[in-house]
């Protein structure tokens, strides 16, 4: 699979090209890319995903706090792994968003050779989203394009959606996330030093650097899945401002306990993936409870994940 970052140096024909934000790579979005691949493959021709970078809400809409459910590299990973033989990630600023849709794809006719585009039933491109399905099957006629539209994934009754997944993260729950997205809600970072309380009660935590505009589930304790290099190991992990040990306001930070591991992690990459939501965060009246309590959510997270 092939990343690129603009649209200049490509000279494709015949391409079966689908586009949109992708985030999370979600069940809807894994059923157009799925019918994508096939039908390229099929055809001996390329299958490509074009994707954008800022999310072109945080652009037109002044987005801002906690908000990606996949970095871009994550999300080329995705895409990469549902059979995708290129991704195009284009920076999404206001030059982007001021083309018009004749425009946009007009260069995607010229650079990709585009012959089927595979879209949602709600996608529209282009400024002030000119660009909607009857605009583009007009264009398809003239240029020589077809538009296959996909009906929407339902789960529980509901499409299945990027903000859908967003919301039910900030209910703090992960199994209706997971669900939606087809595998858990994941997040990694590299761990970095904290203020060593765990050394000091015995419970060690590995500290993660999160990207500031990852989402993160609502504060509480989780029971996840945490991989380094390749292994994984069952975990306990606090999002939250630790309200035992803060009595000031501060920024919520995630923290990770992994069952039976022994080693250093400073400095690894650690991916952490959300299995169950154990409880809410508390104050404890002291560090025995609060101890007496986290040995309480180890036991829970074992017996999840049948560890001995």
């Amino acid at each position: 699979m092939l990343h690129h970052t603009s649209l200049q140096d490509l000279h494709l024909q015949g391409t079966w090209l689908t586009i949109g934000s992708f985030d999370g790579v979600h069940k809807g979005h894994q059923a157009i890319l799925r019918k994508l691949v096939a039908g390229a493959h099929a055809a001996n021709a390329p299958a490509v995903a074009l994707t954008f970078y800022p999310h072109p809400s945080i652009v037109l809409r002044g987005r801002t706090g906690p908000f990606y459910l996949t970095s871009p590299e994550e999300r080329v990973e995705l895409l990469g792994e549902l059979g995708v033989d290129r991704v195009i990630t284009l920076t999404f600023d206001q030059a982007l968003a001021s083309l018009t849709a004749h425009e946009f794809i007009q260069a995607l006719y010229e650079h990709l050779g585009l012959r089927h585009l595979y879209v949602g039933h709600d996608f529209a491109l282009g400024r002030g989203r000119q660009g909607d399905l009857p605009f583009l099957q007009d264009l398809g006629k003239e240029m020589g394009f077809t538009i296959n539209v996909m009906h929407p994934i339902r789960l529980a009754g509901q499409v299945v959606s990027s903000s859908r997944i967003r919301a039910a993260l900030a209910e703090g729950d992960v199994r209706l996330a997971g669900a939606l997205l087809g595998r858990r809600y994941r997040v990694n970072g590299e761990v970095v030093p904290g203020d060593g309380r765990g050394r000091t009660i015995g419970i060690h935590t590995a500290n993660l650097a999160v990207d500031p505009e990852r989402c993160l589930p609502k504060s509480g304790v989780y029971a996840c899945l945490a991989s380094i290099d390749g292994q994984e190991w069952g975990a306990v992990a606090n999002i939250g401002i630790r309200p035992t040990f803060e009595n000031k306001e501060v920024l919520p930070r995630l923290e990770a306990h992994l069952l039976d591991y022994e080693g250093d992690l400073y400095g690894m990459d650690l991916r952490v993936a959300f299995a169950a939501r154990l409880r809410d965060e508390q104050r404890f009246p002291n560090v025995g409870a609060l101890v007496a309590q986290i040995q309480a959510d180890i036991r829970k997270a074992k017996k999840i994940f049948r560890v001995k």
